[in-house]
């Protein structure tokens, strides 16, 4: 969808920009309570090599994954804005900070690295 939405010049709006806790540092415990479901456990169990990878680069970043999670998006050109749900005051002021937080282009490729898309049209899907 993305590569159609850039031709046309349509932005995109993501919903649950942090996957529902995955990239809220759910393996370090920052998804308290609902970090605990067991669709969310499935996922973590799925996908823990890369979630450690994006958790080590976050701490390198000395930021919170969330908040790399919601810049990693808003620094890509279709992105005009994102749903974050923050469920607490302090989360929200943590999500505001992310329009300003500056990824350098070495951190967006790795970010890219750990959670590639499916890639361009039409090659990338199988009809």
């Amino acid at each position: 969808m993305i590569p159609a939405l850039r031709h046309y010049g349509v932005g995109l709006i993501p919903y649950g920009p942090i996957g529902s806790g995955l990239l809220a540092g759910v393996l370090r415990g920052a998804a308290q309570g609902h970090g605990s479901s067991t669709p969310l456990q499935r996922r973590v169990a799925e996908l823990r090599p890369q979630l450690e990878a994006y958790e080590a680069l976050c701490d390198e970043l000395g930021e919170a994954p969330a908040l790399v999670a919601l810049a990693w998006l808003l620094h890509n050109p279709i992105v005009t804005a994102v749903i974050s749900g923050p469920r607490a005051v302090v989360q929200l002021r943590e999500n505001l900070k992310a329009p300003s937080l500056n990824l350098s282009n070495e951190t967006l490729t790795r970010l890219d690295k750990i959670w590639p898309g499916p890639g361009e049209a039409p090659g990338a899907y199988a009809w």
